[in-house]
């Protein structure tokens, strides 16, 4: 039978399964092996007429198929791999998909023992999971962890003030009123007090100076605004202001990438009132959070209001009282966090073999995301 042919068939077979909705599109998850010995994570979905059929687990390409019409490679970043000769989807799936279709035979035959072995057998390294962070303290000494960087002292002030509701308090945290001065005192404060070893700050700079030098640079127009009038940064913060403009990042004041960066951020405590400024601190990456947590301390410490995003989400790090994702090997860690439901307390990943001779310890008590089941439609 020719691949393309066989490619139809195996998705004429598939439609007598049950599928999940994604907005219009059907989606099969198919969990499978080849050749009695690898297993296959596949993709299917089906886009109005058009399916498309992603190797989830490796690196073959995708495919893009029109029924009884055409078997293509689908178009990557703006061109197709296939018309550009570097795969023959035929030579590259066809073995696959022949094994699709058996185990989609033996699906049918028994669905309750087909799944049931996709649980028990799938590779662990390929699989998403949660695991306490105190056992990975515990078993890995030398991972890096936030509460040794800023010391224990620092670690248990912070842990006092989330304990004794100081972000739950307005005196501690909300300004009645404020200028861009002000902000830049702010600044100042945390700048000094977030220096890593590789930054270089001059201390001699003032803190509209060191703003200048170390944000972002898309101000909105706050460095233009009257530095020492309250009524002038209130109209900026309300948009109101002439020199109030858009599209930049005024509170980034220590540069990074989407979720890399610190903010320094100063807004309304409440959405239905012009009164007051609450300032506030984030950068929860595991690569800045060590120093936002001293930018925070260093400007309560001076007496300044100050909050900070997540303060209970950060004292539970500082304890380990929080997850470690797992996630599959061939996943990048980057954003890999952002997998995980918000309830879930996952702020950092690794991959399963980083677990490296803990393996066995660890594993019981890691609690791995189902697999979905792939059954028979009308069952």
């Amino acid at each position: 039978m020719k691949f393309e042919s066989t490619v139809y068939a195996f998705l004429k077979e598939l439609e007598r399964f049950g599928y999940d909705l994604s907005s219009i599109d059907h989606v099969w998850n198919m969990y499978f092996l080849h050749e009695k010995k690898k297993w296959y994570h596949v993709i299917v979905t089906k886009y109005r007429e058009t399916f498309y059929i992603n190797h989830i687990d490796g690196d073959l390409c995708s495919l893009e198929v029109a029924p009884g019409q055409s078997v293509k490679a689908a178009e990557s970043f703006g061109s197709s791999s296939f018309e550009q000769g570097r795969y023959d989807p035929g030579a590259v799936w066809a073995p696959i998909i022949a094994s699709a279709r058996a185990w989609l035979k033996t699906v049918r035959k028994d669905w309750v023992s087909a799944n049931r072995l996709v649980c028990e057998a799938y590779p662990l390294d390929r699989r998403f999971g949660i695991v306490p962070n105190a056992l990975i303290r515990e078993c890995l000494s030398d991972i890096y962890r936030i509460d040794k960087e800023i010391g224990p002292a620092q670690s248990r002030k912070f842990i006092s003030l989330v304990e004794d509701s100081f972000f739950h308090k307005d005196e501690y945290t909300v300004n009645q009123t404020m200028t861009a001065g002000d902000f830049f005192n702010y600044c100042r404060i945390a700048y000094i007090a977030g220096k890593r070893d590789d930054d270089h700050v001059d201390e001699n700079l003032s803190g509209r100076q060191m703003y200048e030098r170390y944000a972002d640079g898309r101000h909105e127009g706050l460095l233009d605004i009257d530095a020492d009038s309250p009524q002038e940064f209130a109209d900026w913060i309300d948009g109101t202001h002439p020199k109030k403009s858009g599209g930049g990042h005024p509170w980034e004041i220590k540069r990074g990438g989407n979720t890399t960066h610190i903010n320094l951020a100063v807004y309304r405590p409440s959405l239905y009132r012009k009164e007051g400024f609450k300032v506030e601190l984030c950068g929860a990456s595991i690569g800045r959070l060590a120093e936002t947590i001293c930018m925070f301390l260093a400007i309560q410490e001076a007496g300044l209001r100050i909050s900070i995003d997540d303060p209970e989400g950060i004292r539970r790090r500082l304890l380990a009282q929080d997850n470690i994702g797992i996630v599959p090997g061939y996943r990048s860690l980057h954003r890999a966090n952002q997998h995980f439901g918000k309830d879930e307390h996952v702020y950092d990943v690794l991959h399963y073999a980083e677990l490296g001779r803990h393996k066995r310890r660890i594993r019981p008590f890691i609690a791995w995301e189902p697999l979905p089941v792939l059954k028979p439609r009308g069952l």
